[in-house]
């Protein structure tokens, strides 16, 4: 038992599940951000990506999930035989995810890839740790460098005369993670200095407080239907 896990509740997710692609064997959804993938042990973190869906598809499964603030693309098995072919192509790694993400500041080396083993560290957080960590590869692409609105959190926490300003420098990229562990995006962002904005574990209470969610979106999703062997190319549009 986790006593820090036990203790969180989730705030009220009143933004629907949108459903991208649906046949007999599975599912494609939009998860909003601020919605658990699978519901907590407390009663009051009942509602979840599972929850919701196992009202109308008895029987269906994640096959993976995506971070409480973390929005995007996920993929559904509506039955045990159906999840596991799916699963095994992710434990393969021939399925290719790719996320939208604002980090803080502007990143000169327009593609680069970042690799770092990652290790768990005190609940929640993870490190990242060479001698104890698991491999973890991500590929980054600069999309564009952005002015972005500071919100009116951040500017009355922030003194500094440099922050406190209407807008910062935010730059757009795409990832490709080649490995799928606990918050690596997340911490891979941190460890080349450019933390993902709303991110409340990785980065600076400035870049924290930025955002009102974690400016992370999953947005393609490419895989093998398990049945007919068709390559299936999910996308789903970043929404900030």
């Amino acid at each position: 038992m986790n006593p820090v896990a036990d203790q969180f509740i989730a705030p009220p997710c009143q933004t629907p599940i949108t459903i991208l692609y649906q046949d007999e064997h599975l599912l494609l959804i939009n998860k909003p951000s601020g919605l658990l993938s699978l519901s907590g042990k407390d009663p009051a973190n009942l509602d979840s990506v599972h929850y919701r869906l196992v009202q109308d598809f008895p029987g269906c499964t994640l096959v993976h999930r995506l971070d409480f603030g973390t929005s995007g693309i996920m993929l559904i098995a509506l039955n045990k035989s159906i999840n596991a072919l799916l699963c095994r192509q992710f434990s393969e790694r021939s399925v290719l995810k790719r996320y939208t993400a604002l980090l803080l500041g502007e990143i000169e080396v327009q593609q680069g890839v970042i690799c770092a083993a990652i290790a768990r560290a005190h609940f929640p957080r993870m490190k990242l740790c060479e001698l104890e960590g698991k491999a973890a590869r991500s590929v980054y692409q600069v999309l564009a460098t952005e002015r972005y609105l500071v919100a009116d959190k951040a500017r009355k926490q922030h003194n500094d005369p440099v922050l406190n300003c209407a807008t910062t420098t935010v730059t757009r990229v795409e990832f490709t993670p080649e490995s799928g562990r606990t918050h690596q995006l997340r911490i891979h962002a941190q460890s080349i200095g450019h933390p993902i904005i709303g991110c409340d574990l990785y980065g600076s209470a400035y870049s924290h407080a930025l955002a009102p969610r974690l400016m992370l979106h999953a947005s393609r999703l490419v895989f093998h239907h398990p049945i007919t062997g068709e390559t299936i190319e999910g996308f789903c549009p970043c929404p900030f």
